[in-house]
């Protein structure tokens, strides 16, 4: 069974200030959620709450958060639970990509990229958990084309997200019989701040139209919040339609 919405529903999404995250945070208050902004931007983050709650009315809470820090994501989510009394829906979206093969990549861009991707994800699926298996909700990650096959140009970005699905899945096999829903969400190229680190972001290297847009990825995280007990969406491909065609 799928809801109509997410009234009255209390929702963490990290990497909130930009992307696909800003964009699931405007389409979760739309469906009636009360979202809790977290990433490390303030100010961009205090922006998007205040516009959200005029929108659509609902009650939005902004935790700066470094997800690379365990103890920051355990206070993103003790003052959640303060705030709202609760949580149903945590979107693990915040991550990194450096684009370099292997030899060229040094220490550091594979330390950030291991520390947001994997570790972030970890800290707060791991202080999510009791809140989410009391509510019986839903917990996303945003996974990436990328973990499902192979990426020759960036193989340790691939290899973060090949670690996210296999990490999610688990957690869904290990918690799922306790009421807590896991879906991935694997989406290719998204005209966003992606590879701005190293080069141009693919909001300026696409025009739009020409790759899938944020707010369509949203609108895949949205649907898998929006399951209801006992039922659950394992995972999410949004590929624009050529994108096999390319092979």
């Amino acid at each position: 069974m799928v809801s109509t919405g997410l009234d009255g529903d209390v929702a963490i999404v990290t990497g909130a200030s930009s992307g696909i995250g800003e964009a699931t945070v405007r389409v979760l208050a739309r469906e009636g959620a009360d979202v809790v902004l977290a990433a490390r931007r303030r100010e961009r983050l205090e922006s998007v709450a205040d516009d959200v709650a005029a929108e659509h009315g609902v009650e939005t809470h902004v935790v700066p958060t470094d997800v690379t820090d365990e103890t920051e994501v355990r206070s993103l989510v003790a003052a959640t639970v303060e705030e709202f009394g609760g949580l149903d829906v945590l979107v693990n979206n915040a991550g990194l990509g450096r684009g370099s093969d292997v030899e060229s990549l040094d220490t550091s861009q594979y330390r950030q990229m291991m520390d947001v991707n994997c570790d972030g994800a970890f800290f707060a699926t791991r202080a999510a958990l009791p809140h989410l298996r009391e509510a019986g909700g839903n917990l996303v990650f945003l996974g990436s084309f990328a973990g499902q096959y192979p990426r020759p140009a960036n193989p340790v970005y691939a290899a973060t997200k090949w670690w996210l699905r296999g990490f999610a899945h688990s957690v869904e096999a290990a918690h799922g019989d306790e009421g807590v829903a896991v879906t991935v969400v694997n989406p290719t190229e998204v005209r966003t701040e992606f590879g701005s680190e190293d080069g141009e972001a693919f909001e300026e290297v696409f025009d739009p139209g020409e790759v899938t847009e944020p707010a369509e990825v949203a609108e895949a995280i949205a649907f898998a919040a929006r399951q209801e007990a006992p039922t659950t969406t394992s995972e999410i491909d949004v590929y624009r339609r050529d994108k096999f065609s390319h092979f």
